[in-house]
């Protein structure tokens, strides 16, 4: 890939960065404490959409890239790249299901389950910089690419 691609992805992993820091900042340390239309929650929960949103772009563009097809949806693209061995079975699945959160949030906000999202925005990041180090990784100079 050319270093253009590289930019690209170090511009998109700042964003991913960006977003999951403002969820960690908001995230209560007290699961009491996230609560229905507040500002930690709404913080959360966007900031976290935002986030997978990113990270589901670059795996889409990864699969058109790397000749793997069109996804069918956005957990295809996950299961694509691990059939073609980019991403490991297990990452595909949780990717998967991050972005069925997206999904969620975006065509049903309003029926958040919020012990869910807490649960998503304290085990999703590891995820999403896990798939950005492979993409990373992938891009290196030294990866041939």
């Amino acid at each position: 890939m050319s270093a253009l691609d590289r930019d690209l992805l170090a511009e998109r992993t700042m964003v991913v960065r960006r977003h999951l820091a403002r969820v960690a900042e908001r995230l209560p340390a007290d699961p009491a404490e996230f609560r229905p239309a507040t500002d930690a929650s709404d913080a959360v929960t966007l900031h976290l959409w935002q986030a997978v949103q990113v990270v589901i772009d670059l795996a889409l563009s990864a699969c058109l890239h790397l000749n793997l097809g069109a996804p069918a949806s956005y957990a295809d693209a996950f299961r694509r790249l691990s059939g073609a061995g980019v991403i490991d079975d297990a990452l595909a699945t949780r990717l998967g299901r991050a972005a069925g959160f997206r999904n969620v949030v975006a065509h049903a906000y309003d029926q958040l389950d919020l012990a869910r999202v807490l649960r998503a925005a304290r085990e999703g990041p590891r995820d999403l910089e896990a798939f950005l180090a492979v993409l990373r990784d992938r891009l290196s100079p030294a990866a041939g690419g």
